[in-house]
């Protein structure tokens, strides 16, 4: 599905302004802006602390849905910030086997170290797929920009190699995508893709286009091919009709995968429907470029969140 020149533009803007450590702090050291930015945030995380989220993740796993979990952080800028990082990610597979609930475990790799070192980001990511794995959970590495993505393949392919339980993310609006995926044809893990929500410099990316709708099915289409599980990750209903009319959406190996606070009605219908349908939840105090990027990627959420703004946040998962 295209956008508006207007609407890429405002997007472009939104994840300049996410992304400038000077605006961030400005707003987040202001109490009243903090307290108003915070319940615009609620509609899309499930709050700042682990316990919530895990009530939040277990509820939807009542209603039928699968689910991921994601502590929200990137960039971590020390080695005794990475490790505060792991210990959250291990206390929240620990949490998941207490509930008794089978979540994907989600994580950017500069969360765990890579900002820093490759060699510390593997050893973490090798220790927390060791964990999942012995409590019977899918581990799941992110992607991020695009500077990033041969560390972040690297030490994917490295760590799969000895722990059948991870996947990865792959960005439909990186040409080099295709080419990954196959490169990937004989890892073991499972596979989600995105269109991506990161601004990219011009020529590295493909924008919202017909071309960049064709180039995700494409590499869905290439995935269950090879036999992966594939998490068919989008909110754009064109897209998901499109997929399905191919016989994607309804495959053995295909999900759906839903953002927790976006079209949840969308989500409902199709996992009424019988496709099986999983919801991402993140928590954490690192919301604020989680609740930008998430306005940027879809304008118009813009207009729920000024509502929540000014109104206070509703029960999304009501919508449910």
């Amino acid at each position: 599905m295209s956008i508006s020149t207007a609407e890429q533009d405002f997007a472009a803007a939104l994840k300049s302004i996410a992304r400038n450590p000077d605006i961030k702090s400005r707003l987040l050291q202001s109490p009243e802006l903090h307290r108003i930015l915070s319940r615009a945030a609620r509609r899309f995380t499930a709050g700042d602390r682990r316990e919530p989220a895990v009530g939040t993740a277990a509820a939807l796993a009542g209603r039928g849905y699968a689910v991921s979990l994601e502590h929200i952080g990137e960039n971590t800028g020390s080695e005794p910030e990475c490790e505060l990082a792991v210990q959250e990610f291990s206390r929240l597979i620990d949490a998941c086997v207490k509930q008794g609930l089978n979540s994907r475990i989600s994580l950017d790799l500069s969360h765990i170290g890579l900002s820093l070192d490759r060699g510390l980001a593997l050893r973490n990511l090798t220790a927390l797929a060791e964990k999942a794995s012995a409590a019977g959970l899918q581990l799941f590495v992110s992607m991020e920009e695009a500077a990033k993505t041969s560390s972040i393949l690297d030490v994917y392919r490295e760590a799969a190699e000895r722990s059948a339980n991870l996947g990865i993310t792959l960005q439909a609006q990186l040409p080099r995508s295709l080419g990954d995926l196959t490169l990937l044809k004989d890892a073991p893990g499972a596979v989600r893709i995105v269109k991506g929500a990161y601004q990219e410099p011009e020529g590295v990316s493909i924008p919202r286009s017909g071309q960049l709708d064709a180039r995700y099915l494409e590499l869905v289409g290439l995935a269950l091919e090879q036999g992966k599980q594939t998490s068919i990750a989008t909110h754009d209903r064109n897209l998901i009709r499109e997929a399905d009319a191919r016989g994607y959406v309804r495959h053995p190996l295909a999900e759906l995968e839903m953002l927790y606070g976006i079209v949840p009605e969308s989500a409902r219908d199709w996992k009424e429907s019988g496709v099986s349908t999983r919801i991402y939840v993140t928590y954490g105090e690192e919301w604020y470029l989680y609740l930008c990027h998430r306005i940027a990627e879809h304008p118009p959420n813009l207009y729920d969140a000024v509502t929540d703004m000014i109104r206070g946040g509703s029960s999304v998962l009501e919508a449910y």
